[in-house]
């Protein structure tokens, strides 16, 4: 983590579905996992979402 604004900051590996696994350590595989976890639940989220916008516009329509 940087102290100071100016510092860089550590890029953050992107996965690449179908790359070579066996070059990442234990740790960076483990930090994979997580990563992909969270976007499998913000896309899940956005999923859940359009559904409920698609079912609200449906039923507008279905009154009319």
């Amino acid at each position: 983590m940087a102290i100071f604004d100016d510092e860089p900051r550590k890029p953050t590996a992107q996965h690449v579905v179908g790359q070579d696994l066996s070059l990442l350590s234990v740790g960076d595989l483990a930090e994979r996992i997580a990563q992909l976890k969270a976007e499998l639940a913000r896309l899940e989220a956005e999923l859940k979402s359009r559904d409920a916008t698609k079912n609200a516009a449906e039923a507008l329509f279905k009154r009319g």
